[in-house]
């Protein structure tokens, strides 16, 4: 029964660890359909997030703001919400192609490597493919941004790892050396 509980873990083990970076893929492209957008639907977005977050915050903190005051904000903060947006969608982009390179082994300055490069590269290239879109345009400003939020989601996903191999996943490393030497004493 032992062993085929083992070849049940090692076959979940092989299915499941390449499955670990779907979440990157599916964040690739949410962020190309977003790249996508000519300029005049990229606005309504960001007025439309705008609108949300500033009703929500009017409501939060029982401001008493009037729809035409949201709606002036929501329009004031335009650029503020894109660059938000940016520097959140590759901070996720980040953790997602991160953590499964973690989860495989890649540790260290050689994660901070290959996913800040990876990724850094996407923005990149994403900011190249706007250059074909209705109004919009690459911005370097844009991949800087976009690389502050990749380097950000790197070091969170290093100092997360290793707390967690240093915590969670330790003692249990340990308990299974313990019951190897049981075992290997028999």
């Amino acid at each position: 029964m032992k062993y085929f509980w083992m070849y049940i873990k090692q076959t979940l083990r092989f299915v499941l660890k390449p499955l670990s970076f779907v979440p990157a893929i599916i964040m690739m492209c949410t962020i190309f359909m977003f790249s996508e957008q000519d300029a005049t639907a990229s606005s309504e977005l960001s007025y439309k997030v705008g609108v949300k977050v500033f009703s929500v915050a009017n409501e939060t903190f029982d401001k008493g703001w009037s729809d035409e005051r949201i709606s002036q904000l929501s329009v004031k903060s335009q650029y503020y919400i894109r660059k938000t947006a940016h520097f959140t969608e590759y901070f996720v982009l980040a953790v997602t192609v991160a953590f499964p390179l973690y989860v495989f082994g890649v540790r260290g300055l050689w994660l901070v490597f290959f996913a800040g490069g990876f990724c850094i590269a996407f923005a990149g290239l994403d900011e190249y493919h706007q250059s074909f879109i209705a109004g919009r345009s690459p911005q370097k400003r844009d991949v800087l941004i976009d690389s502050c939020g990749v380097i950000l989601g790197v070091i969170i996903t290093r100092i997360v790892g290793w707390t967690g191999r240093m915590t969670i996943f330790k003692p249990l490393s340990n308990n299974q050396e313990k019951k190897q030497k049981t075992v290997d004493r028999r």
